[in-house]
Order: structure tokens, then C-alpha cells, then sequence
């Protein structure tokens, strides 16, 4: 089915029920609807073709998602473009994918300002609302139909181009199909279950640029509600969870952990939650029993990628306790079993599969799996081979079939020729009470070649010092796996969804010592 049948098919369950709310802002599946038929129609004026590339600008709102159904509706493939970007980043995106159509909202005019006078290539501007020099989407829309169109599509049509990587050369755009996300939703429809008639409310707190856009999908196809706020504060998560009876919501761990935080000194009313969806990063086990005793079994750990959707494996809820009682660090640490309609194997570097509980490549193969990487043949070789996606993503595959990632090929720290995983050094550093959040990484060292490395976020009022930590990681870990050093940070440098990036706290290192060679 086309991705927008999922919304089409909430629209037929709850025709006036709410679609999108934020604040004051009310949107029925119908109004929405007829929103989007609108801008499909509109774009279909404007010469828009199947596969077309249209972008949109914007924080999070219900008129910004409304343009990706439209631009769904059309036949077109959606550029996310997030507004915490430099400018001049979004302009390389718009060169690079080959966009024709850019959607903003009005407060970003200064930066679309940018964009036409770099020569973007974008063809036609539309604001969200009137103020600007170009087009306000009301206006743009007014004498179309409010019927779908009749566009054909074919189920390897590319949908969405997602930006990954990039922040040195070349940018990546991930190809994601009609069948790639209908898989995505399909398995998320599998892991957040109800019963019949129960209420369905998404809290869309995480940029809907990111998995939080997405994630919205399975709520609309059931006729639920996604409610937006437009930044992911720990207050504005627990207000909106109370006040709508919010039921799942995705968030990365570093604002569960400020959630978290913010509970020991405010009171929330959680009941109204099922699911509360982690993801994106490692999760420290430490928190993460903190937030099963404070919010009860409704957290979900969710193991994906861009180019294999946001759904390759799942920790169930309930997987998160045994005989009653939270898991041990063993399953906890886990990303949950496969999803039904993926096919996931370790593989070493010859392509062969390992034995179970060997460390190799998290490999992936199946309908999830991305159309390849936009006009870049020769990546999409490297990454896809004879069918199977390899993720560069370190595991195994434990005796009851749960995956468990060690790390990024590209994280593994080399030192004096022994092997170190740094999500093994961080989880025990999150274990601190102390500690908000860690990186480790390997820094620079004349004999070694690299030192374990810790840059360590404190809690606010909160004091721990190097060596009593490297001492835990002693204890825990042995010599060889504790960090040598441990730098202190206020904080950590992370991208706009919350995500830390260590490529830039392992910069920072390797920068600095080539300053004195």
C-alpha cells in the first residue's frame, strides 16, 4: 500500500475525530485530509512529478506534517530538513537531493532568505501562513480540490530522502520506499498493541524530522490522535502527558534521563501511558531501571536505522521484567528480538554468519531494508551487499535470540592491541548516581595507539571525581577496559535530536594532539 493509505485508513475509522493538536490548534482527520488533497492537487499544478523532491522547513506543527501528506498524496519523495541545522547545511541538502519545492514555516523566513540568494535550486516557495514575500499556503491552496488525486505509484517508489551523515563531505540521502515504510509501520502496529476501543494519543515531543514524524504514522492509521509540542523539555513532555492522557511516545535516552530527573523534584500523572519508546542511542540499564520503577513496564527499546527504518529489533515492555520483577543487565542491555518481517544475521568480515554469541557486523535483509543511497551507486554497494544491509553496527544474537549491539565499528576502541567496546565503559559510568550522561571514546596515546576515554556529563549539584570513577570501572571492567582519563564537560555535544556525537568528542582529541606534532 502507498504511505499515505495508513492515514487514509485512520481518516475512514474516525472521520471527525482529532487527527493533530497542538495547543489550540485542532486538526480533524477530515480538515487534514482535506488539507492535504489540496496540496496534492496543488503540487500536481505546479509540475510535480512521481518521485519529485519536496522539502519541509519547519519546527514541529500540524501544517508541516500536513505538507508530507500532501506531498505523499502527489507522488512525491519528502526531504526532512531540520530548522537546528546551519543554513548553509540545509542549502547543501536541497542542492544535493534535487529540490523542487520547499514548504516553510514563516518565523524561518531569514533562512529561506538564505537559501534563494545561495541559489538553492528549489523552483517554488510556499509559507505556511501569510507574512512573507511568497506564497501562504491557504492562498496557494484555495481553488483546488479537496478529493484525492489519481496518481499511480508502484510500491519501490521512493518516498522519503533522509539525510545521514554528512557533517564532512558528501551527505548521504537514504531512499525510502512505499514498501520500505509500510513494513516500518507494519511493525510498529505489531509492537504497540490495544484493545479494542482503547483511546490512542502520540505525544510527537522529539523533532518530527527525525523517528518522531514517522512513529506518528501507526497512531493515524488506527484513527488515534498525535499530539505536537514543539520542543522535547521534561516539563512540556509530563504537562502533555497529563493533559491529554497521552498513551506512547518516542523519546531518545538523554531526555528520558532529564525526565527522569525532573520527576524527583515534580509529580506527573503517568497512568494514561502504554508506551514510552526509546531509542536512537544506547540506554544506560541504571536509568532505565529507574524509569520502569517510577512509570511502571511501559517503556519499549526500539533498535533501527535510517536505512533499515526505525524497526529491526524490539524489547518489549513486558521483556523488560522476569517472574515479575526488572530483567537483568544481560536482557536489559538487549535491543529486544527481531521484527517479524526482517531477517537479521552476524557476519564477519568475509560475509559468512558467526556462531551465536560471537561478536561480528549486524546485518539486515528484507522489505525494511532502504532503496539504496540518492545518486550514489557506489556506497549503496558498499552498504548493501548481496542483498544484506550491513549496518556497521557491532552484536550478537544471545542463546534466546536477543540482539545486542557492543558498538559502532567505527567507535571500537584499539588499545595496546586489545579490543574495547565503549558501551561496555559507558553503561557502568552511567551506573554513577552522579552522572547524567557519558561518551567514550579512544584518544591519542604514543604506546597504545589509542586511551579509553571518558567525557562525563554531572547531574546538576552533583560532584564525583576522575579517579572514583575509573576506579568503578576497575572493579567492574579490569585494567585494561577503564578509561586512563576522564574529562569533565557541562555538556556534551549532541544533534538536534538529542543524539550524542561522538565523532566530535573524538575529534576534539585527535585535533588537539595533532596541534602539537
Amino acid at each position: 500500500m502507498a504511505v499515505i493509505d495508513f492515514f487514509d485508513r485512520g481518516r475512514a475509522i474516525n472521520p471527525t475525530g482529532v487527527a493533530y493538536q497542538a495547543g489550540g490548534e485542532v486538526w480533524t482527520f477530515d480538515d487534514a485530509g482535506a488539507l492535504s488533497c489540496r496540496i496534492a492537487h496543488a503540487l500536481l499544478s505546479a509540475g510535480v512529478r512521481r518521485e519529485s523532491k519536496i522539502a519541509v522547513l519547519s519546527p514541529n506543527a500540524p501544517l508541516a506534517w500536513i505538507c508530507v501528506l500532501g506531498a505523499w498524496r502527489a507522488g512525491a519523495a519528502w526531504v526532512p530538513l531540520n530548522p537546528a541545522n546551519p543554513v548553509r547545511e540545509n542549502i547543501r541538502l536541497l542542492q544535493r537531493f534535487d529540490v523542487e519545492v520547499l514548504f516553510y514555516h514563516p518565523d524561518l523566513a531569514h533562512q529561506v532568505a538564505e537559501m534563494k540568494s545561495a541559489s538553492s535550486g528549489v523552483g517554488l516557495y510556499v509559507a505556511l501562513a501569510a507574512g512573507t514575500d511568497d506564497a501562504a499556503l491557504q492562498d496557494w491552496t484555495a481553488d483546488q480540490p479537496d478529493t484525492p488525486p489519481s496518481v499511480p505509484f508502484a510500491m519501490d517508489d521512493v518516498v522519503a530522502v533522509t539525510p545521514t551523515g554528512g557533517t564532512t563531505g558528501e551527505p548521504k540521502g537514504v531512499m525510502n520506499t512505499h514498501r520500505s515504510l509500510s513494513v516500518m509501520v507494519a511493525h510498529q502496529m505489531m509492537a504497540l498493541t490495544y484493545p479494542a476501543g482503547a483511546p490512542v494519543v502520540n505525544l510527537a515531543a522529539a523533532p518530527m524530522t527525525h523517528t518522531a514524524g514517522l512513529l506518528s504514522l501507526q497512531t493515524t492509521a488506527r484513527g488515534g490522535t498525535v499530539v505536537i509540542v514543539s520542543r522535547a523539555t521534561p516539563d512540556s513532555v509530563l504537562d502533555a502527558i497529563e493533559r491529554h492522557g497521552i498513551t506512547e511516545l518516542f523519546l531518545p535516552p538523554t531526555v528520558i534521563y532529564r525526565l527522569l530527573e525532573a520527576l524527583e523534584h515534580r509529580t506527573a500523572d503517568t497512568s494514561s501511558l502504554r508506551y514510552l519508546v526509546y531509542g536512537a542511542a544506547p540506554m544506560s540499564t541504571e536509568k532505565l531501571r529507574a524509569g520502569i520503577d517510577r512509570l511502571g513496564p511501559v517503556l519499549l527499546g526500539g533498535y533501527g536505522q535510517t536505512e533499515a527504518i526505525a524497526a529491526i529489533s524490539f524489547l518489549r515492555p513486558d521483556e523488560h521484567l522476569i517472574d515479575g520483577e526488572v530483567a537483568p543487565e544481560e536482557r536489559l542491555s538487549s535491543c529486544g528480538r527481531p521484527y517479524p518481517l526482517v531477517t537479521v544475521a552476524i557476519l564477519d568480515e568475509d560475509g559468512a554468519k558467526v556462531p551465536q554469541g560471537r561478536t561480528g557486523e549486524i546485518c539486515v535483509r528484507g522489505d525494511l531494508v532502504m532503496k539504496g543511497y540518492y545518486k550514489d551507486p557506489e556506497r549503496t554497494a558498499e552498504t548493501v551487499i548481496d542483498g544484506w544491509l550491513h549496518t556497521g553496527d557491532l552484536g550478537h544474537l544471545d542463546a534466546e535470540g536477543y540482539l545486542h549491539i557492543t558498538d559502532r565499528k567505527k567507535d571500537l576502541i584499539i588499545s595496546g592491541g586489545f579490543n574495547v567496546y565503549p558501551s561496555e565503559v559507558e553503561q557502568v559510568i552511567w551506573s554513577h548516581f552522579a552522572v547524567q550522561d557519558c561518551a567514550v571514546v579512544g584518544a591519542p596515546h604514543p604506546d597504545w595507539g589509542e586511551a579509553v576515554t571518558a567525557v562525563v556529563e554531572l547531574k546538576a549539584g552533583q560532584h564525583v571525581g576522575e579517579a572514583e570513577l575509573i576506579a568503578l570501572c576497575r572493579d567492574q571492567l579490569g585494567p585494561i577496559r577503564a578509561p586512563k582519563k576522564v574529562v569533565f564537560t557541562d555538556q556534551l555535544p549532541r544533534s538536534s535530536n538529542g543524539k550524542v556525537l561522538k565523532r566530535e568528542v573524538r575529534e576534539a582529541f585527535w585535533a588537539d594532539a595533532r596541534k602539537r606534532i
